[in-house]
């Protein structure tokens, strides 16, 4: 049973899936800058205010969860599950996450952020904005 409300759990969520998105798009980027595309620079300018949008609501979340004294770290991972912990006024959770869910997850707040953002601005990928 955890005694973290589950909005607050799903903003220590997105402590752990942003900085993931963050890396696949940062990875990806790169993947473009070095392609062979006739025209590669909407791309890059594309992937890059995306990377933008996900740093700005990853220091919001981050803002959030300072204000609130709540943490979300990494304990351990292998092949399946990776632990977090979630520190939440003076508790300790511990979470297991199995690796494709992170992974799911992942790629669905990429399609959020490339796509659905778009055509749905009122809907927030994001906990702590609302």
């Amino acid at each position: 049973m955890t005694r973290i409300p589950p909005d607050d759990r799903d903003v220590l969520e997105q402590a752990i899936y942003l900085p993931m998105l963050l890396t696949v798009l940062n990875r990806d980027l790169k993947v473009v800058e070095k392609s062979p595309f006739k025209l590669r620079n909407p791309y890059i300018d594309w992937i890059a205010q995306t990377i933008k949008e996900v740093q700005k609501d990853l220091a919001n979340t981050r803002k959030y969860m300072r204000d609130r004294r709540m943490k979300a770290e990494k304990v351990r991972s292998d092949d399946l599950f990776t632990m977090y912990v979630f520190l939440y006024n003076g508790y300790e959770e511990y979470h297991n996450y199995f690796n494709p869910r992170l992974r799911n997850k992942v790629e669905e707040l990429m399609k959020y952020y490339l796509f659905e953002r778009y055509h749905n601005p009122s809907h927030s990928a994001n906990p702590s904005n609302g």
